[in-house]
């Protein structure tokens, strides 16, 4: 209880939480990237992850656990910086200040508000039903074609690769933090580190906005 109660307990749980996200968002990209392989290949990964049962749920609930922390610890950090600081948000003078980093309560905002949207799209399937009820020719959800459906469409496909661009910031610094945060850094690492956490951001960021932008201008097709 006292780590909750502390800024730098705080702090610890959200550069941890934080972490175990960006964990998720890279298998999560090992998933999806099946899409480039073909509808087979996709719809095979997502059966497999629905045959899981329990443990998919089980998972899911941890997830939202981590995010939950991660959100609130971050508005209320947020809120503290900004009452003990009226100035202006608080930046660690020990990071070098930047766009991202001086943003990362709105680039995390807005990437929960598009998790929210994406869970209503894909898992939940509320918010574009009429392209989320076929099935393939062997009987599996046909998630190939939900997603081809899906970005086909030109308003969907811009909200995804615009999230894309949030999450590539919100990441390029949240990986760096991470090790401030538990003291693994130093003047020496600090650049590697830097270096490390912009190469993951650009990876993730482009890979996973290629799959949008690949079916919207006709290289994968539905």
């Amino acid at each position: 209880m006292q780590l909750l109660k502390s800024t730098v307990g705080r702090k610890i749980l959200m550069a941890i939480t934080g972490q175990l996200m960006v964990l998720f968002v890279i298998v999560h990209l090992l998933g999806n990237s099946t899409i480039f392989v073909g509808a087979d290949w996709l719809n095979a990964y997502a059966k497999h992850l629905h045959d899981l049962g329990p443990f998919v749920w089980i998972f899911r609930l941890a997830m939202l656990t981590f995010f939950s922390v991660h959100v609130i610890f971050g508005v209320l950090l947020t809120l503290e910086n900004s009452a003990a600081n009226p100035k202006g948000y608080a930046v660690n003078n020990k990071l070098k200040a930047t766009f991202s980093s001086e943003n990362m309560i709105w680039t995390g905002l807005l990437l929960a508000a598009f998790v929210v949207y994406h869970l209503l799209h894909f898992t939940v399937r509320v918010t574009n039903p009429e392209i989320s009820q076929g099935i393939d020719a062997v009987g599996r959800f046909d998630v190939y074609a939900m997603v081809t459906g899906s970005f086909q469409q030109g308003i969907i496909a811009f909200i995804y690769i615009a999230a894309m661009i949030v999450l590539f910031l919100h990441t390029s610094h949240g990986i760096q933090s991470f090790f401030q945060t538990m003291g693994w850094n130093n003047a020496c690492t600090r650049p590697v580190i830097t270096k490390i956490g912009t190469v993951v951001a650009v990876f993730l960021g482009v890979v996973y906005a290629c799959i949008p932008l690949s079916i919207f201008i006709g290289i994968l097709k539905g």
